[in-house]
């Protein structure tokens, strides 16, 4: 265990830790106390879901906030001596049973108007920030063999591996440029699959009266963690795979901030903070409705200091961590959206230029591998001399976007995939819009034979 390591373990906001078998997770507290929360959090989050409904039990109470038995008891006391609930009966399993009182309706009613959340009981923002500390303190090592499976479908040069396994193995950014259709955003988003390990999230984190909602599950895969419900497990937390989160042409300077829903009146987690722990892609940069400077701007105190500014509806600003790879990809020049001052603050620059021709065919039998087809003796030397002839830049995607094209000629003629001549020339004349080198008769000729002539 390193220095660092015991640092993060030291801090006192950092939630008391249990092992189950080499995982570190987080105890569910027994009291209120033990939760760390503002005075009347567990409470009035308690009331706004019962008021939902005619009777409930404590545990159908904890089961909804995931809350411990001894905790949910403590809650379900102080609000039935507050007179905001009372015991109707018991059940058959000899629980009392509850219902909300009028005046705990009102109460319900006051507590919807400042915060609608209804969910998962939340966690402070301090547990939050320790606990992610903890998770990179602790993370698995990126190694040149994580990044190299990572990538092993894609065709690149060991420089651009090196480069991008240099930006995930510590933590910092990388920029990505060059000539679009050549793998840029293919190798951000792959590159994701060297992360290794998973981290713990809370639903919800509480802070100053408000609460923000962190775990998407459209964005977030959760991990099943075999002996958690045996085991104290807080399940305030959820156990996920290191995220990957990205955005396109839809990005502005308002999306990076928090999201407050005034009908629901609670708060939605901006994209990059739902990255945190994992990596954020921000791909096709410069096409945003923003100048891409602005944009630049806005990340760089998270880039350089691992957190970020959010200003609540109050007026309030917070600072919450950010600990993500950020990776840029773009194909404009360098000089459209970017300056020396914004490069020097990045972690590691790649260029990624196009294809040589080896690259190119080894990118088609690669594709045309995976799709079930041969290639015919000389097709790709066609291809590759129909570029020469029309003075056509070499790209990376156009092996798979000519065997698609292929494809769709086949299923039209009622033919399997076939890469012959025949096939590629239409599929290119199709693709790039020029005229075909041979005629296409023939293939149509087939096509009606193969189908029986109906």
């Amino acid at each position: 265990m390193d220095d660092n390591l015991d640092n993060v373990l030291d801090d006192r906001h950092l939630p008391p830790m249990g092992w189950l078998g080499d995982l570190r997770y987080p105890r569910a507290p027994e009291t209120i106390a033990e939760a760390h929360l503002e005075d009347g959090t567990l409470t009035d989050l308690a009331i706004k879901l019962v008021y939902t409904i005619n009777r409930f039990t404590a545990s159908w109470l904890g089961e909804r906030l995931r809350m411990s038995p001894s905790l949910v008891h403590e809650v379900a006391e102080r609000i039935l001596g507050d007179g905001l609930i009372e015991q109707t009966m018991m059940s058959s399993l000899g629980q009392p049973v509850y219902r909300v009182t009028e005046r705990g309706r009102r109460h319900a009613e006051r507590a919807i108007e400042v915060c609608g959340y209804v969910g998962p009981a939340p966690v402070s923002l301090e547990a939050y920030s320790a606990m992610l500390k903890l998770e990179f303190a602790q993370a698995p090592q990126v190694k040149p063999e994580h990044v190299i499976s990572a990538l092993a479908g894609l065709v690149l040069s060991p420089q651009a591996v090196e480069m991008a396994g240099l930006a995930v193995a510590s933590g910092r950014s990388l920029f990505v440029y060059g000539p679009s259709g050549n793998g840029k955003s293919s190798l951000g988003r792959q590159i994701h699959d060297a992360l290794q390990g998973d981290i713990w999230i809370p639903y919800s984190i509480s802070v100053r009266g408000s609460v923000i909602r962190i775990y998407d599950e459209q964005v977030h895969q959760r991990v099943d963690v075999v002996g958690t419900h045996a085991a104290p497990v807080d399940q305030r937390w959820v156990r996920i795979r290191r995220p990957l989160v990205v955005v396109g042409g839809e990005l502005t300077l308002e999306y990076l901030d928090l999201v407050y829903s005034p009908s629901l009146r609670y708060y939605e987690a901006p994209p990059h903070l739902k990255a945190n722990g994992g990596l954020f892609l921000v791909d096709d940069f410069g096409r945003e409705r923003v100048a891409p400077h602005l944009l630049l701007n806005r990340f760089i105190t998270p880039m350089e200091h691992h957190f970020d500014y959010f200003t609540l509806s109050t007026g309030q600003k917070i600072q919450v961590p950010l600990r993500h790879v950020l990776i840029i990809a773009t194909n404009l020049t360098l000089e459209s959206v970017t300056d020396p001052a914004f490069l020097r603050r990045m972690g590691y620059r790649l260029y990624l230029e196009a294809p040589t021709p080896e690259q190119y065919a080894r990118i088609f039998r690669n594709y045309a591998e995976k799709s079930g087809a041969d290639v015919a003796t000389g097709a790709i030397d066609e291809i590759l001399e129909r570029y020469r002839s029309q003075n056509r830049e070499l790209r990376a995607c156009e092996p798979r976007d000519l065997i698609e094209r292929a494809r769709d000629i086949c299923t039209f003629y009622g033919k399997p995939l076939d890469l012959s001549p025949e096939v590629l020339d239409l599929a290119w004349t199709g693709y790039f819009g020029t005229s075909p080198m041979a005629s296409s008769h023939e293939l149509r000729r087939e096509g009606q034979t193969g189908s029986g002539g109906s």
